[in-house]
């Protein structure tokens, strides 16, 4: 008696609806943010490329928890991350202060309309990088600034600047600043800590240290009393990482073999 062992169809090339539909949540956080941002409403502008950064986070964990990671999902994503944290921070800072720049002279005004596209397109040129170098790469770092962390930093200045009192217009060569250095953050060549594992033993990787879980309860209940803060200092210390690693990595003094 033949026995016919079922043949596993393979899955990755299917659409699956619980993960592309968180995708498609936080693509329409950023989406928002976009509206938010040219009616003045920046602090929900803020949030909701924060929102937007939670589904990003979600979306591929879900993906994989379930059973149901695709290629369509990956491109997806990609192209969702570049609406949220791409289109969305770069308009969003133009419209706060970037946009003022055209009251110091005309040729200003364009400086202030090319540092965000600067932004735009390098969080493209981010984005297409890692896509291609899934799987060649050490899973534990990334190279350059991910998008979703510069956004953060884009967002997290607007919302502390705006509780501060003060307006894009007193800052916006701060604002110039920033935004062009977060844009060459991401496409840099710096190491940054991806908070993963190697991929070699997964059980592992799934567990969390108990320090770990403390400090995330910490940092809970730190942003539950000061949000647009404590997102600021977060933000500025990872994206300060990775020149800082290089640095120490360059003044570290080598071994020399006897």
């Amino acid at each position: 008696m033949n026995e016919q062992t079922p043949q596993k169809i393979p899955r990755n090339r299917h659409i699956y609806l619980l993960p592309n539909l968180l995708t498609t949540c936080g693509m329409f956080a950023g989406f928002y943010a976009i509206l938010a941002a040219a009616s003045g409403r920046f602090e929900a502008a803020c949030i909701a490329i924060f929102i937007a950064a939670v589904f990003d986070g979600v979306d591929g964990r879900v993906a994989r928890l379930t059973g149901t990671s695709s290629e369509f999902g990956v491109q997806y994503a990609s192209l969702a991350d570049l609406i949220s944290f791409g289109m969305a921070p770069s308009l969003v800072m133009y419209h706060w202060a970037l946009s003022t720049m055209k009251m110091d002279g005309i040729l200003l005004g364009k400086v202030g309309w090319a540092a965000a596209f600067l932004y735009a397109a390098c969080a493209a040129l981010r984005l297409a990088r890692f896509n291609t170098q899934v799987g060649s790469v050490d899973k534990r770092w990334f190279i350059g600034l991910n998008s979703p962390s510069s956004a953060g930093m884009m967002m997290a200045f607007v919302w502390s600047m705006n509780e501060f009192g003060w307006t894009g217009q007193e800052l916006r060569y701060i604002a110039l600043a920033l935004t062009i250095s977060c844009a060459l953050l991401m496409v840099s060549r710096f190491r940054y800590t991806s908070f993963k594992g190697s991929g070699q033993d997964k059980q592992r990787e799934d567990k969390v240290p108990f320090v770990a879980a403390l400090v995330v309860i910490v940092v809970l209940v730190a942003l539950f009393i000061a949000p647009a803060r404590v997102l600021l200092f977060m933000a500025a210390s990872y994206a300060l990482s990775g020149p800082m690693y290089w640095l120490w990595q360059k003044m570290k003094p080598k071994s020399t073999g006897i």
